[in-house]
């Protein structure tokens, strides 16, 4: 089981320091020399949500220089938004800084606002990501794509500088879509996906599928593929500690998460019978949010003591995940995060240690 720290900061909850990436960098060097997988980065735009993120290759490019092993991945580049030959470019950028340590996974985005950036790519942004992840592959071999230029002249480009990796490790988002799973499978990519709204047997199932799809390949080479689980991490020594520490901050976080996804689903459907957060009274966003904190905090994070979070290592690594990704950035001081990551490397031997059963010692 690989441990990766991901992030997927809520710029309101930054403390007035001014000094935003204190803990991306900091972090990005534990996890550099304590046998950390990688670092992920996210895209987001026009919200605090997420907002210290809005492209990842540029943050890639900082971990590049201040790392020397773990891998740069981003989590995600939203597909639709960008041309191909873009995506392939400044990644390339970033693996030549790293010496070869980049890793993508393409996203289809989800909040309709994010697509005042290109908004005639939000209904098909589906199919959109799937072509993109494949042509950035494509273009990372070294191979040409067929354009047409700003003179309405079809043209054949190559995109420069040539990468340090040949083939560039590619990952699919999914909120929890089977069908995304499949398509992941399908495409030989691995899948990024996370429990907000999936519990870990209907995630089992999603990757069975997905494992599936990777076997039923026509160019099937036998390696099953890549699961990463994006959970809320933050360990300490005593569970009551633990709890009342992340309370606000993950409900905080969880509340944002609500009312984007709500508003979301409205401007998706078009439908005014979907549920408008700004409708909502207090009292049922509250109610809302103090259910999921409970249940997330119980079932769904490696949140409390190493022993607790070992539990679901167990439950996640029987469901076939391959690699946790461990979001540390929902809201807590910096100071403390960074604390922590000593209880989180303990986990991470633990669990590297760990004979699952059934396993030959």
């Amino acid at each position: 089981m690989d441990f990766s720290l991901f992030y997927f900061a809520n710029d309101s909850a930054n403390d007035s320091s001014g000094d935003r990436y204190r803990l991306l960098l900091e972090g990005a060097r534990f996890a550099d020399t304590h046998g950390f997988s990688a670092v992920w980065t996210p895209e987001r735009h026009f919200h605090a949500f997420g907002g210290l993120y809005p492209n990842p290759s540029v943050l890639g490019a900082a971990l590049a220089v201040a790392t020397e092993r773990v891998q740069i991945r981003a989590g995600s580049v939203v597909a639709p938004l960008h041309h191909p030959a873009r995506i392939a470019e400044e990644w390339a950028v970033v693996d030549n800084l790293s010496g070869g340590r980049v890793g993508l996974s393409f996203a289809s985005g989800w909040h309709s606002t994010d697509f005042a950036l290109r908004p005639e790519a939000y209904q098909d942004r589906r199919r959109i990501t799937l072509e993109t992840a494949q042509q950035v592959r494509e273009l990372w071999r070294g191979r040409p794509m067929d354009v047409v230029d700003g003179a309405g002249t079809e043209r054949s480009i190559t995109t420069f500088p040539p990468p340090v990796r040949r083939e560039l490790p590619v990952w699919v988002t999914s909120a929890g879509n089977t069908e995304t799973f499949r398509d992941a499978g399908r495409a030989g990519s691995g899948v990024l996906t996370h429990l907000l709204g999936q519990d870990l047997d209907q995630l089992a199932e999603k990757i069975a599928a997905y494992r599936q799809a990777v076997a039923d390949r026509p160019d099937a080479d036998g390696r099953p593929g890549h699961v990463a689980l994006m959970v809320h991490t933050y360990l300490g020594e005593d569970d009551d500690t633990v709890r009342e520490a992340v309370r606000a901050p993950l409900s905080d976080y969880l509340r944002s998460s609500v009312e984007l996804t709500l508003t979301s689903q409205r401007s998706r459907t078009g439908s005014r019978r979907r549920m408008d957060p700004s409708k909502l009274r207090r009292e049922d966003v509250d109610f809302l949010v103090a259910q999921s904190f409970e249940r997330y905090y119980r079932h769904s994070g490696l949140l409390g003591t190493v022993d607790k979070a070992m539990d679901l290592v167990d439950a996640v690594r029987a469901a076939g995940v391959d690699e946790i990704a461990c979001l540390i950035d929902f809201g807590l001081p910096d100071d403390a995060v960074l604390a922590g990551l000593e209880h989180l490397d303990t986990l991470r031997r633990t669990a590297e240690q760990r004979v699952p059963a059934g396993a030959v010692a």
